[in-house]
C-alpha cells in the first residue's frame, strides 16, 4: 500500500517541476515510509511520484515508479492485486520479462497486452496511474468499490492527481476554497459523494471508474464495473445453496487477503464480521493471530459499550495474541487537530476516532496489514436503519403514497404546525414531491431544515437538492434490474455513496496515517455482487439483518457472537460533547474561521447545542459533523 501523485502537462510550456513533484509526494510520507521514487519524462511534461509501504517483495526490485522493459509504459501504483500470481504465468508465456515478484509489474505487462481492458482482470484494491509514452496518454484508475481514493484537478493546462488532497495542495497552481455545491451534499449525507470534494476545483474519481487524458487535454471518464453487472437477479434462491455460496465466498475472500510478506493482524470488535475474519484467519495461518480491540474507560454494558468482553472471548477461543486499547476523552481531544489534517476533508463518522487509535496500536505492535470487517452491513442489510426502512416501505409509505397530493400537503402542513421531528416532516414532504423514501444510512440535515440552518445567500448558490443523487442510484437499479426489491435498491444506494465516501475513506485515511494497510474481505467484489443479488427475505427478517451471512458463518463462531444485538464501531460522543470535549466543541461551532464566514444561522446551531448539553435531545451526530467541518475549514482554507 502506498501513496501516488503526479502531473500531465498537456498544454503550455513545460519546465522541470521535480521540486514540486517531490513536495506532493512527501506530503504523504505516512502512506509509504519505506521508499520514495520519482519519474519525469524527457520533455518535462509528465511526472510520476510514489511513496512505498512494502508489503509484497520487500526488495529494491519493487521500487516505483516502475517501467516496462523499454520504458514506454510507466506506473505509480497504490494497492494490492490478490490474483497477480495467476496473471503472471500467461504473461511470461507471451514473452514478458519480470524483474520482481510485485503485483505492480503484473499490471504493467497486462496493460501492454490489453490497455484499458486490463483493469477488469485485476482482483484487489487499487488506485494507479499509467503513463503510456507511445500513445501520449495518462490513465487513472480507482478500484471497483472505492477502497483506495484518487483525487485530481485540471488547472493551467495540466492534470494533477494524488492519493490525498494535501498532495495536490502542494502544487502552487492549486487554490483553496470551499465548494458550496459539495457543501450542500455534505450537509445532507455527511459526506461529499464522488466526484465532489469540499475543495473547489478538486474532484475524486468515482469507484469503479477510469479516467484518461490525451495530448490534447481531452479527459474521458468511464465506468468499468458496477455491482449491478452480470446476470438478472434471481427472484427465488434455495436457502441451503445460498448459505453454502456465501460461506465459500467469505472464506475465499479472507484467504486471498492473507497474501503478504509482512505480519498480518485483525481488528476485533466481537461482532459477526470481525469475528468471522479472526476465525478464518486463525484456521488459515500457522502463527497465533494478533488482534486489537478498543474500549472506553467508564463505559460498559449500561451505556451499550460492551464490545470488549465479546472480543476477548473470541480471541481466547482462537488462541490470538490479543491487545485491548483504552481511549479517553482527553486522548481524543489531543488528537482532534491532527485529525482535521489527516482526513483531507470532513468524514461524517465519529468512528474516525476509534479507527485512529486501533490503527496506531496495530502499527506500534509491528503490524503492517490488518483485516477489518467493513462492508457486510451495507450488502447484507445489517443495519437496523435498513430493516426499519423496509418495514416503512412495506406499510406506512405505501399508504401515504396512495393519498391524493392535496391530502399529503395538508398532512405535511399539519406536522409542521405541530412541531413534529424534522425527519418526519421531510419524509412527508418527499412523499408530496415524489422524492425517495430512503436517502441513506445517515441523513445529517433534511431539506426542510436547511432554510433554518443556512443563510439565504448560501442556499441560492448551492444548486439543486442532493436528493437527485439518490434518485439517480434508484434509476440505475430500476433500469438494470427492474424486479429488484426494496432492500436491494437501498443497499445499492449505500454501496454507491456512504460505503465508498464514508466507511472506506475512514478506513483508508486513518489506517494509512499510521502506515497500516487495511483489507476488507466482505468487500471482495464477487461477494458484494452476489450478496446484492439476493432477495430481501434472505437478509432481513423482522428487525434483524444479515440472516444468510449469520447462517453461513455459524459453523465458525459461538452463538452468543452471531445472535448478539448489532452494535456499531463508535465512540461515546454524546457524553463527551456534553462534558470533556464541550469547550473545544464550542470554539469550533461559534468562534472558528468558518463561523466568521457567515454561512450558517448560529441561532439554529445554538439551539441544537443547548438541547444536547441539557440532555433534551441527542444531536451528537449533527454537531460532530459541523464541528468536523469547522476544524477542516480552519486548517485547510483559512490556515
Amino acid at each position: 500500500m502506498c501513496g501516488i501523485a503526479g502531473y500531465f502537462k498537456f498544454a503550455g510550456a513545460a519546465k522541470d517541476d521535480t521540486d514540486v513533484l517531490l513536495r506532493m509526494r512527501d506530503a504523504m510520507v505516512h502512506r509509504g515510509p519505506d521508499d520514495g521514487g520519482c519519474y519525469q519524462s524527457a520533455d518535462k511534461r509528465v511526472g510520476l511520484a510514489h511513496r512505498r509501504l512494502s508489503i509484497v517483495d520487500l526488495s529494491a526490485a519493487g521500487h516505483q515508479p516502475m517501467a516496462n522493459e523499454d520504458e514506454t509504459v510507466w506506473i505509480t501504483f497504490n494497492g494490492e492485486i490478490y490474483n497477480h500470481d495467476s496473471l503472471r504465468e500467461p504473461l511470461l508465456k507471451r514473452g514478458h520479462d519480470f524483474r520482481s515478484r510485485t503485483d505492480t509489474e503484473a499490471i504493467i505487462h497486462l496493460y501492454e497486452e490489453l490497455q484499458d481492458e486490463c483493469v477488469p482482470h485485476l482482483d484487489g484494491m487499487f488506485a494507479f496511474a499509467i503513463w503510456d509514452a507511445s500513445r501520449q496518454r495518462l490513465l487513472l484508475v480507482r478500484d471497483r468499490l472505492g477502497k483506495k481514493p484518487l483525487y485530481y484537478t485540471e488547472v493551467n493546462g495540466q492534470l494533477l492527481f494524488a492519493s490525498e488532497i494535501k498532495a495536490l495542495l502542494e502544487h502552487p497552481d492549486v487554490k483553496r476554497d470551499l465548494d458550496l455545491e459539495a457543501l450542500n451534499h455534505f450537509l445532507t449525507f455527511a459526506d461529499t459523494p464522488s466526484p465532489y470534494t469540499l475543495f473547489a476545483g478538486i474532484r475524486k474519481l468515482p469507484a469503479g471508474h477510469l479516467l484518461s487524458c490525451d495530448r490534447e487535454g481531452r479527459i474521458n471518464i468511464q465506468q468499468y464495473w458496477s455491482p449491478l453487472d452480470g446476470d438478472p437477479w434471481p427472484a427465488k434462491v434455495e436457502e441451503g445453496e445460498c448459505i453454502e455460496r456465501v460461506r465459500h465466498l467469505v472464506r475465499n475472500a479472507v484467504a486471498k487477503r492473507l497474501m503478504s510478506d509482512v505480519p498480518v493482524g485483525a481488528f476485533l470488535s466481537g461482532g459477526v464480521d470481525s469475528s468471522t475474519n479472526v476465525a478464518l484467519m486463525s484456521e488459515l495461518t500457522r502463527e497465533p493471530l494478533r488482534t486489537f480491540a478498543l474500549g472506553f474507560p467508564g463505559f460498559g454494558a449500561a451505556e451499550n459499550f460492551h464490545d470488549l468482553p465479546y472480543a476477548r472471548r473470541v480471541a481466547e477461543r482462537f488462541g490470538c495474541q490479543h491487545q485491548e486499547i483504552m481511549v479517553t476523552a482527553e486522548d481524543c481531544r489531543s488528537y482532534l487537530t491532527e485529525m482535521a489534517c489527516l482526513q483531507d476533508e470532513p468524514i461524517g463518522d465519529p468512528a474516525c476516532l476509534p479507527m485512529h487509535f486501533v490503527s496506531k496500536a496495530a502499527h506500534d505492535s509491528g503490524i503492517k496489514v490488518a483485516l477489518v470487517g467493513e462492508g457486510s452491513d451495507e450488502v447484507f442489510g445489517g443495519y437496523q436503519t435498513m430493516a426499519h426502512a423496509c418495514a416503512v416501505n412495506a406499510g406506512p409509505w405505501r399508504k401515504v403514497n396512495r393519498l391524493p397530493r392535496l391530502a399529503k400537503l395538508a398532512a405535511w402542513h399539519g406536522l409542521r404546525l405541530r412541531g413534529a421531528p424534522a425527519g418526519r416532516i421531510d419524509l412527508l414532504r418527499r412523499a408530496v414531491d415524489g422524492d425517495p423514501l430512503y436517502l441513506g444510512l445517515e441523513v445529517l440535515f433534511h431539506e426542510t431544515e436547511k432554510p433554518q440552518l443556512l443563510q439565504p445567500w448560501v442556499r441560492e448558490k448551492m444548486g439543486a437538492s442532493p436528493y437527485g443523487l439518490v434518485r439517480g442510484f434508484m434509476d440505475d437499479v430500476a433500469r438494470r434490474h427492474p424486479n429488484a426489491d426494496f432492500l436491494q435498491t437501498i443497499s445499492y444506494i449505500d454501496v454507491s455513496n456512504r460505503l465508498a465516501e464514508v466507511q472506506l475513506m475512514r478506513v483508508d485515511k486513518f489506517s494509512m496515517s499510521h502506515s497500516l494497510e487495511a483489507r476488507a474481505p466482505f468487500l471482495d467484489h464477487e461477494l458484494v455482487s452476489y450478496a446484492l443479488s439476493l432477495p430481501q427475505h434472505l437478509k432481513v427478517r423482522g428487525r434483524d439483518g444479515k440472516w444468510v451471512l449469520k447462517e453461513a458463518v455459524r459453523p465458525y463462531l459461538p452463538a452468543e457472537v452471531i445472535d448478539r444485538p448489532k452494535q456499531g464501531f463508535r465512540a461515546p460522543l454524546p457524553e463527551w460533547l456534553a462534558g470533556e470535549l464541550s469547550s473545544w466543541a464550542e470554539h469550533q461551532l461559534f468562534a472558528s474561521a468558518l463561523t466568521k464566514r457567515n454561512l450558517f444561522n448560529n441561532g439554529f446551531i445554538e439551539n441544537m447545542w443547548r438541547r444536547h448539553r441539557a440532555g433534551a435531545a441527542d444531536h451528537s451526530f449533527d454537531l460532530w459533523c459541523l464541528i468536523n467541518l469547522a476544524a477542516w475549514y480552519e486548517h485547510w482554507i483559512e490556515n
